[in-house]
C-alpha cells in the first residue's frame, strides 16, 4: 500500500506543481482584482497541498513522528509568513510572497529527505529570516537617505571582503566565511546586496565619464578582493550586476561592450592562474572522462537528472545521497531525480515568475535610485539561479553557488529574504507613487471646474441617456506608459 501511495504521490505533486506554475503567469493577464485574487489563494492551496503529500509520503516511508511535528512547524510558518505580510503591508504583492513560500516549502522538502538536522538549522534561519524580512519594507519605505549612503556601502563591502580574505577559512579550496557557534556564515550574501545598494546610489548621483570611471574602479575592487579569495562565483554575480546596472544607468553600448571584453580577459586570465578553475572546466567539457579528477559531482548530477526522467523515482526512491553537497550546490539534481523533470522545469519557471515582477517594479518605479535597486537584485537572483542550475545540468562550468530559498545555506536564505523584503518595499514605494499620482490629477480636476459651477454638475444643455456600467470594474491602469499593462500583487 506504502509503494503505491509513493508511486501516485509523485504523479500527484507534478499536477499540484504545474498548476501552481500556470497560475504564476496566467495571473499577470486578469484584469479584475477579484480574478486575481481568487487565483493568488488558489496558489496558497495547492501549496499547502504539495506539502502535506510530500511529508505524508516521507512519514509513510521512515515512520518517524518528529517529521509531523517539523511539518506542523512549516505549516505555521508558511501561514504566518502569508498573514503577516497581508496584514502588515495591505499593498504588498502577494505573488512575490507566494513565491517565496513555495520556494521556500520545496527546499525545506527535499533538504528534510537527505538529511533532517540541516533541515531543522534551514527552518532556524527561515524564521530569522522572516523576522527580518518583515521589518525591511518599512524601513526601505520610511528611510529616504539611503541613497546618500553610496560610500558606506561600499567601505563596507570592501572592509567585509578583504576580512574574510585574510581570516577566513578554507572550503573546497576558497576561502568563504567565517564558523559562528556552529553556523557558518558568508559575508559575500549579504555584501551582494551592499553592492547593488551602492552602484546604484553613485549611478544615481551622476553618469558622467569621471563618475562611471570611480564606480567601475570601486566594483573592480570588490571582485579582485573575491577573486584573491577564489570565490569565484560570488565575483562573477557582482561584475554581471554591475555591468547590467551600468548600461541601462547610462544607455552607453561602449560600456557593455568594454565590461564584456573586460570580462573575458579575465576569465582567460583566471582559468591559468587558478588550478581549479582548470579542473572544473575540465569536468564541464567532459565529466565522465575526468571523472575521478573532479568529473565525478557533475557525472553523478547528470546521472540522477537522467534516473529520475520527466516523472522521478518517487521521494525515498531514488539515490540523492550519492550526490556530492547535494543539499547545496547540487539540491537541483536532487529535485529532479526523485521529484521528476517535470516538477523541476517548473520550479525554473517560479524563479523566472520572480524576475518578472522585479522588473516589472524596477520598470514602474520612478526614482532611478530604487529603480536601480529592483534592476541589480533582480538580475542578481535570476543570475544567481541560471549558475547553479547551469551548472548542475552541465550547461556551464559549476560555479558553486547556491539556489536561492531552495539550497541548504543559512547565510544564503537570509540574503535572500531581506532581497525579497527590499523588494516588497519598492512595489510598496510604486503603489504610493501612483496614489499621489492619481490624488493629484483629481485635485487638477477639480481646480478645472468654472466657477460657480459645483464640482461634477453637468453644464445645461441636451441630457443624454445614462450608460449602463459593467457589473466590475477593472482596476484602473498605471500611470506611467512604461508599465505593463497588468500590475499583479
Amino acid at each position: 500500500m506504502v509503494n503505491v501511495i509513493v508511486e501516485l504521490s509523485k504523479y500527484i505533486m507534478i499536477i499540484l506543481m504545474a498548476v501552481y506554475t500556470f497560475s504564476c503567469f496566467s495571473v499577470f493577464a486578469q484584469v479584475y482584482e477579484e480574478d486575481k485574487k481568487w487565483i493568488l489563494i488558489r496558489q496558497n492551496v495547492l501549496m499547502f497541498l504539495i506539502q502535506f503529500t510530500a511529508y505524508l509520503v516521507m512519514y509513510l516511508q521512515t515512520e518517524e513522528k518528529k517529521l509531523l511535528f517539523f511539518y506542523l512547524a512549516q505549516v505555521i510558518l508558511l501561514i504566518a509568513i502569508l498573514v503577516l505580510y497581508r496584514v502588515l503591508y495591505p499593498k504588498v504583492s502577494r505573488l512575490i510572497v507566494n513565491n517565496m513560500c513555495m520556494l521556500l516549502s520545496i527546499g525545506l522538502i527535499m533538504i528534510t529527505r537527505l538529511a533532517y538536522t540541516k533541515a531543522v538549522k534551514q527552518f532556524i534561519f527561515a524564521v530569522l529570516g522572516t523576522v527580518i524580512g518583515l521589518v525591511v519594507p518599512v524601513l526601505i519605505r520610511k528611510l529616504k537617505f539611503l541613497k546618500d549612503w553610496g560610500y558606506i556601502y561600499a567601505g563596507t563591502g570592501i572592509l567585509a571582503l578583504a576580512a574574510v580574505a585574510v581570516l577566513g577559512q578554507l572550503s573546497d579550496g576558497a576561502k568563504l566565511g567565517f564558523t559562528i557557534a556552529g553556523f557558518g556564515v558568508q559575508p559575500s550574501e549579504f555584501i551582494k546586496i551592499l553592492f547593488v545598494f551602492y552602484v546604484a546610489a553613485s549611478l544615481n548621483r551622476s553618469t558622467s565619464f569621471k563618475n562611471v570611471v570611480i564606480t567601475t574602479a570601486v566594483a573592480a575592487a570588490h571582485v579582485l578582493i573575491l577573486v584573491i579569495s577564489t570565490d569565484l562565483g560570488a565575483a562573477l554575480i557582482m561584475f554581471v550586476v554591475y555591468l547590467v546596472m551600468l548600461y541601462v544607468a547610462t544607455r552607453n553600448p561602449f560600456y557593455a561592450i568594454a565590461g564584456i571584453g573586460g570580462g573575458s580577459v579575465a576569465a582567460v586570465l583566471g582559468y591559468h592562474l587558478f588550478s581549479h578553475i582548470k579542473v572544473r572546466v575540465s569536468a564541464w567539457q567532459d565529466p565522465f572522462a575526468s571523472y575521478s579528477e573532479g568529473g565525478y559531482q557533475v557525472a553523478q548530477s547528470l546521472f540522477a537528472i537522467g534516473t529520475g526522467s520527466w516523472f522521478g523515482m518517487g521521494l525515498y526512491q531514488g539515490l540523492p545521497d550519492s550526490i556530492p553537497v547535494a543539499a547545496e550546490d547540487f539540491i537541483f539534481s536532487a529535485i529532479s531525480e526523485e521529484m521528476g523533470l517535470i516538477f523541476a522545469l517548473c520550479l525554473i519557471l517560479v524563479c523566472v515568475s520572480c524576475y518578472v515582477m522585479f522588473l516589472n517594479i524596477a520598470m514602474a518605479i520612478r526614482n532611478q535610485f530604487y529603480k536601480l535597486i529592483a534592476l541589480g537584485l533582480g538580475t542578481c537572483y535570476i543570475f544567481q539561479v541560471f549558475l547553479t542550475i547551469g551548472g548542475v545540468t552541465k550547461f556551464i562550468p559549476s560555479t558553486g553557488v547556491t539556489l536561492p530559498l531552495v539550497s541548504y545555506g543559512g547565510s544564503s536564505m537570509l540574503s535572500t529574504m531581506i532581497m525579497f523584503g527590499i523588494i516588497q518595499g519598492l512595489y510598496i514605494l510604486r503603489e504610493d507613487e501612483e496614489e499621489i499620482i492619481e490624488k493629484r490629477r483629481e485635485r487638477d480636476i477639480r481646480r478645472s471646474e468654472p466657477e460657480g459651477r459645483a464640482p461634477g454638475k453637468k453644464r445645461p444643455g441636451k441630457q443624454q441617456p445614462p450608460k449602463q456600467q459593467p457589473k466590475r470594474q477593472p482596476k484602473k491602469k498605471p500611470a506611467f506608459e512604461e508599465v505593463p499593462q497588468q500590475r499583479v500583487r
